[in-house]
């Protein structure tokens, strides 16, 4: 005999599991306010040390005297570095709570794949920037220092630099997004691996259009790495997805 006990026991693990939409909403806005004032907080953190932070983005590039055409371009090149810091120090923070979010309403398959997903999204970015600063702007600079040598002095714009840069990173952190969305169409049955590795040839001369197009500069060289990590993380995004799937 079944006790009515078990029945109102399940209906009310029921009503608590099954949040009405309003409250999502609810949720959603609290989670929203607490990644703004965490990335607000860690923006005004960077800014008190943002001269520490401006000679890191100096680093890749020597011999070069910047300058600001206006009396604010400093300033407001300043915050900018600023914002952007803490919001790359407050993305595991966001992640996290994307994760916290997404999870009740998660299978414990869907939980096993979205969260790994997410995670290895944040590293791969990480890993783009530190591609990025290492690889990508040195050679970019670098050609422009050489190509000019002993013919214009170089004093370069702080702003225009740092926005130079900024586009470099992001746009090498998206490029590292290439073996999530591989393995995205591959669970959810788009694409196959097999299929993935079939177009190889088509995936060469997207690589370099796409490196072409990502690099701010005009320079072989950093249009030539950038193809190439496309191309590794393609075919590592397949070599992954086939594990998967086997």
């Amino acid at each position: 005999m079944v006790n009515n006990s078990d029945f109102n026991f399940r209906d009310n693990e029921t009503l608590t599991l099954e949040l009405p939409f309003s409250e999502h909403i609810e949720e959603l806005r609290q989670r929203f306010f607490h990644i703004f004032w965490i990335i607000l907080f860690l923006t005004c953190l960077s800014f008190f040390e943002v001269k520490f932070l401006v000679k890191i983005l100096e680093l890749p590039v020597t011999n070069v005297k910047f300058f600001q055409l206006s009396p604010g371009e400093y300033f407001v090149s300043t915050v900018k570095i600023s914002f952007y810091t803490g919001l790359l120090i407050g993305s595991p923070f966001l992640i996290g709570q994307i994760i916290l979010f997404l999870l009740p309403g998660l299978t414990d398959k869907e939980t096993k794949i979205i969260i790994p997903l997410l995670l290895s999204s944040l590293v791969l970015f990480g890993l783009g920037l530190i591609f990025s600063y290492y690889a990508l702007i040195p050679a970019a600079l670098n050609f422009f220092l050489d190509y000019s040598n002993e013919v214009i002095e170089p004093f370069w714009s702080f702003e225009q630099y740092f926005e130079f840069i900024l586009v470099l990173f992001y746009s090498t952190g998206l490029a590292f997004q290439i073996p999530i969305i591989q393995i995205l169409l591959g669970l959810l049955n788009i694409v196959s691996a097999k299929q993935m590795l079939n177009i190889w040839r088509y995936v060469i001369l997207i690589s370099t259009i796409v490196g072409a197009i990502l690099t701010p500069s005009t320079d072989p060289l950093t249009q030539l790495l950038l193809s190439l990590a496309i191309l590794l993380l393609y075919f590592s995004g397949i070599g992954i997805l086939f594990l998967i799937k086997n």
